[in-house]
C-alpha cells in the first residue's frame, strides 16, 4: 500500500487542478452540467423533424451534416455506438437526413451508404421508429407500420395493455404518437425529396409486419395486428374516437414539462409537437412553439459541426461530481446542496397510477421533468445529501432525506428489486408486441439501480430499512452471474453493474459474502487489460459477446476500481496497476467509447462527464483510504 500511497501523492497537485478544471461544466445556478450524445440517429431526427415542418435552419443543417459525415463507418453504414457494427435503421435515417440536407446521391459516401443498406435488405428491414419516420414522408405504407389504435389511451386498468404497463419513456413517445398514427399526416418536405433507392421492394409495396422477436408469442401478436386493425376501426363509435383525441391531447398537455419537454427526452418532445400541431382546430399553436424550444434547447452547437443530444442529466452530473467534492474534501458544496434541495420533486407522478396513496418524493434525471422522478438519481442524491448532512445537521436535509428514504422504500418491486421509474413494470409479454421490437418497453427492476437504491438505505443506518433491505439483498445475490458478475442495465455492462454491486453488499453482512465477493472479484480481476485499464464494448449486451473488450477506458477502468476496493482489495497488485492507468498521460482523460445504455443493443450513450468525474472520484477515494488507514469505503458510492 505504501507504494500505491506514494504515487498518488505525487499526482496530488494534477488531481486537484483537474478537479477544478471541472467547473467549466458548472452553470450559474449551482449544477453540473456535461454533454450527453447518442448516436447518429437523433440528428438524423433533427434534421427530418425540420423538413417535416418545413422551418429549415440551413447553417444548424450543414454542421449537423458534417457531424453525421464523421460518424459514418467504413462501409457507408452508421453504428449504435462508437467502433461498433453498422446498424441499417441507423443507416437509413443517417442516409435520408444527408440527402434532406443536400448531398447528392451521387456523392461518393452517399453511394457507399446505399450500397450497404441494399446489400443488407434495404430500407424495408429497418425498425419501427423509423418505419414511422419513412411513413410520415411517405416512403413506405402505413400499413407497414403496427397498429396501434388510438382507443389504447382508454384502455382500462385490468386489461392486458394499458399506458401504464409500460415504461415511462414508453409511454411518453407513444402517447402523442397514437395521434400520429391515427391522422396519417405527410411532411411538408419543401424539397420533395424521398429514398426510393434504398428499397429492393418500392415503399408503397411494402405491407409486411414483423414480429419483434422469434418467440411464439410474437408471432401471435403479428397475427392479432392484421386482426385488430381491421376490426377497431369499425367497433368504435366517432363520438368515442373524438374521445380519444381529446384524451390524448389533455394528458399531452398536462405533462408538456414547459421548455423540458414531454418526458424530458428528444422522441417524446418531437411526437408531442407533432401531435399538437396537426391539431385541426390549430387550438395548440402556444405549446408547439414551447415543443421547438424544448427540443432546440438539447442541441449542442460548434464551429464545425452540430448534433442533437437525447436528454440533458444534470441531476446525474452534479449527483456525481458532489461525490467527488466530498472525497475530495476542503471544498464547499452548499450551492450544489441548495440546487438539490429546489429540485426535490412535490407532486404525484405517473409512477403512483400503480400505488395510489403514496408521498412523492425524489429528483429528476434532467432539470424538470416531476412526472418522472429517476430513483437511480434519487439514491445517487439522497447518499450525497446524507453524507454532506453529518457534518451540518440541517433540519431541511434531514426533512428531504425522509421523503427521500420513503419514497426509495415505496418504490421497491414485488421481487426485491427497484426499477428506474416505475414499479412492478414487468409484464414481459408486451416485448413482444410488434410495436417493441427495440425490446425495451418496460422498466423491469435491474441490479444497477437496485444496488444504488440499497447502497442509500444502508448508508443511512436506520432500523425502518431493514426489510427493504433484505429483500434488496435477496434479489441482487439471485442476479449473479456463473462468472461472478452482475449485468449492467444503464451502463456498459457487467464492469458496471459489478461496480454497482459491489459498491452496496460491501456496506452489508450476509452469510454467503465471501464467497459472493470472492467470484465478482475473480471476475474483475480476470477482465483487466495489458495496459492495466478495464474495457467493455456495447456488443458485450448480444449473446456469446458477454463481456468483450477491444480497448480500456477511464470511466470503465475506475468502476472496476471501485468496485475492487468496495470488496476489500485496495492493496493488490490489480488496484495498483489500474491506478498507473488512470494516471498516466497527465490525467489527460478522453474516451470516444460509448460507456452507457440507454436501450441494450439499440440506443447507446456516451456521456461526456464520466471520463472525468469517475477517474477523480476513484483517485481521491483511494487518497483518503490510504490516508486514513482504512481498507474499505464506508459510504455506498
Amino acid at each position: 500500500m505504501y507504494t500505491l500511497k506514494k504515487i498518488i501523492k505525487s499526482f496530488d497537485t494534477e488531481l486537484n487542478k483537474k478537479a477544478k478544471e471541472q467547473n467549466k461544466n458548472k452553470l450559474k445556478e449551482g449544477c453540473f452540467v456535461y454533454e450527453l450524445e447518442a448516436d447518429s440517429t437523433i440528428p438524423s431526427e433533427y434534421i427530418l423533424l425540420m423538413h417535416f415542418l418545413g422551418e429549415i435552419d440551413i447553417d444548424l443543417e450543414k454542421k449537423i451534416q458534417h457531424y453525421l459525415l464523421s460518424k459514418q463507418n467504413k462501409d457507408g453504414g452508421w453504428p449504435l455506438f462508437f467502433n461498433g457494427e453498422s446498424d441499417i435503421s441507423a443507416s437509413v435515417k443517417a442516409y435520408y437526413a444527408l440527402k434532406l440536407s443536400g448531398l447528392s446521391p451521387t456523392n461518393k459516401l452517399m453511394k457507399l451508404a446505399q450500397n450497404f443498406i441494399v446489400k443488407n435488405g434495404g430500407a424495408e428491414q429497418s425498425n419501427v421508429f423509423t418505419r414511422i419516420s419513412l411513413a410520415l414522408f411517405g416512403q413506405i405504407s402505413w400499413e407497414a407500420v403496427p397498429y396501434m389504435p388510438i382507443e389504447i389511451i382508454n384502455f382500462p386498468k385490468w386489461f392486458p395493455f394499458n399506458i401504464y404497463k409500460i415504461s415511462y419513456w414508453s409511454r411518453t413517445v407513444l402517447t402523442p404518437l397514437l395521434l400520429i398514427m391515427y391522422k396519417k399526416p405527410l411532411a411538408n418536405n419543401p424539397n420533395g425529396i424521398g429514398i426510393e433507392e434504398l428499397f429492393i421492394t418500392p415503399g408503397k409495396f411494402v405491407k409486411e409486419i414483423k414480429p419483434a422477436d422469434n418467440k411464439s408469442f410474437s408471432v401471435f401478436f403479428t397475427f392479432l395486428d392484421k386482426i385488430l386493425r381491421s376490426l377497431f376501426p369499425k367497433i368504435f363509435s366517432r363520438k368515442f374516437k373524438k374521445k380519444c383525441i381529446e384524451d390524448i391531447y389533455s394528458w399531452i398537455l398536462k405533462r408538456l414539462n414547459g421548455e423540458d419537454g414531454l418526458g424530458g427526452i428528444f422522441p417524446a418532445m418531437v411526437n408531442a409537437l407533432i401531435a399538437l400541431q396537426i391539431d385541426e382546430e390549430q387550438r395548440f399553436m402556444k405549446q408547439v412553439e414551447i415543443c421547438k424550444k424544448s427540443i432546440n434547447k438539447l442541441i449542442v452547437e460548434n464551429k464545425n459541426y452540430a448534433y442533437c443530444q437525447p436528454c440533458v442529466s444534470p441531476i446525474w452530473d452534479t449527483g456525481w461530481m458532489g461525490h467527488v467534492l466530498l472525497e475530495k474534501e476542503n471544498e464547499n458544496v452548499d450551492d450544489l446542496v441548495e440546487w438539490f434541495l429546489k429540485k426535490e420533486i412535490k407532486i404525484n407522478g405517473d409512477w403512483s397510477y400503480n400505488k395510489k396513496n403514496l408521498n412523492p418524493g425524489g429528483w429528476a434525471f434532467q432539470f424538470n421533468n416531476d412526472y418522472y422522478p429517476d430513483v437511480d438519481d434519487t439514491a445517487l442524491v439522497g447518499m450525497f445529501l446524507d453524507r454532506y448532512n453529518r457534518k451540518e445537521k440541517n433540519k431541511k436535509i434531514v426533512d428531504c432525506l425522509e421523503r427521500t428514504r420513503r419514497w426509495i422504500i415505496s418504490m421497491q418491486s414485488k421481487n426485491g428489486g427497484w426499477g428506474a421509474f416505475d414499479i412492478d413494470n414487468d409484464k414481459f409479454y408486451l416485448n413482444s408486441i410488434p410495436f417493441a421490437d427495440h425490446g425495451a418497453l418496460l422498466d423491469p427492476p435491474t441490479v444497477d439501480v437496485s444496488a444504488r437504491c440499497l447502497s442509500f438505505l444502508i448508508q443511512q443506518n436506520d432500523k425502518r430499512n431493514e426489510t427493504s433491505i433484505q429483500k434488496g439483498l435477496k434479489y441482487i445475490l439471485s442476479e449473479q452471474e456463473k462468472d461472478g458478475s452482475w449485468f449492467g442495465r444503464w451502463g456498459t455492462n457487467y464492469i458496471y453493474g459489478t461496480w454497482s454491486t459491489l459498491s452496496a453488499l460491501n456496506l452489508l453482512d450476509f452469510p454467503e459474502k465471501e464467497k459472493v465477493f470472492a467470484r465478482a472479484t475473480h471476475y474483475l480481476k480476470s477482465m483487466q487489460r495489458s495496459d492495466g485499464g478495464w474495457g467493455e464494448d456495447g456488443k458485450s449486451y448480444y449473446k456469446g459477446f458477454e463481456s468483450y473488450s477491444k480497448n480500456s477506458t477511464p470511466s470503465q477502468t475506475s468502476w472496476a476500481l471501485l468496485g475492487l476496493i468496495a470488496a476489500g482489495q485496495l492493496d493488490s497488485k490489480e488496484v495498483e496497476h489500474g491506478v498507473k492507468y488512470l494516471l498516466k498521460n497527465n490525467l489527460n482523460w478522453k474516451e470516444e467509447d460509448f460507456t452507457a445504455v440507454g436501450f441494450p443493443k439499440v440506443f447507446y450513450l456516451k456521456y461526456h462527464g464520466y471520463a472525468s468525474y469517475f477517474p477523480l472520484l476513484t483517485l481521491f477515494k483511494i487518497r483518503n483510504l490510504l490516508t486514513k488507514n482504512s481498507p474499505e469505503p464506508i459510504y455506498g458510492v
